[in-house]
């Protein structure tokens, strides 16, 4: 006789754990408490290409902006941080040529921390970013889209960090 034992992985980690317990180095700052914004979505068809979508791990889905000037993405987390690192998956011929990173307390005004530059393809970028404040939110805004009518597809966002002190 034999017995076959398969073990069962979870699909992925409780992010929100991993947000409260293991911040003493650069990991993922989103979390189920982390609230999000987007400037727009296609055709405001939420169920297809909402904000969800951001952050599902799943490469068959994508957040889809409508068109427009300057698209963004807000995040608001459960408690102060230092972002450290941003990884963005563009869709090919609809990334940002430009991006800025603005951060605020909670009660205050956006000022900007960073910018960069990706590429226009399909790979998952990284951004470093050098000696960020403490922030309760974060807006990632997408200055200039390689899409004529300035439409932006991200595959995948994470933020990276850690809790302030």
């Amino acid at each position: 006789m034999y017995v076959t034992v398969v073990k069962k992985e979870p699909a992925w980690p409780d992010r929100c754990t991993a947000f409260s317990n293991c911040l003493d180095m650069a990991s993922s700052l989103i979390c189920g408490e982390t609230h999000s914004r987007v400037s727009s979505v296609l055709n405001r068809d939420v169920k297809q290409y909402g904000k969800k979508y951001l952050f599902d791990r799943n490469e068959e889905t994508c957040w889809n902006s409508d068109q427009g000037e300057c698209q963004w993405v807000c995040l608001e987390f459960p408690q102060s941080v230092k972002v450290s690192e941003l990884k963005v998956q563009f869709q090919g011929g609809f990334s940002a040529k430009t991006c800025r990173l603005d951060g605020c307390p909670k009660d205050g005004a956006f000022t900007e921390i960073s910018h960069f530059y990706p590429e226009d393809d399909n790979s998952l970028q990284s951004f470093p970013i050098q000696e960020a404040p403490a922030v309760d939110k974060v807006k990632i805004m997408f200055e200039n889209s390689a899409d004529f009518f300035g439409r932006i597809i991200v595959y995948s966002l994470d933020v990276l960090g850690e809790k302030a002190s």
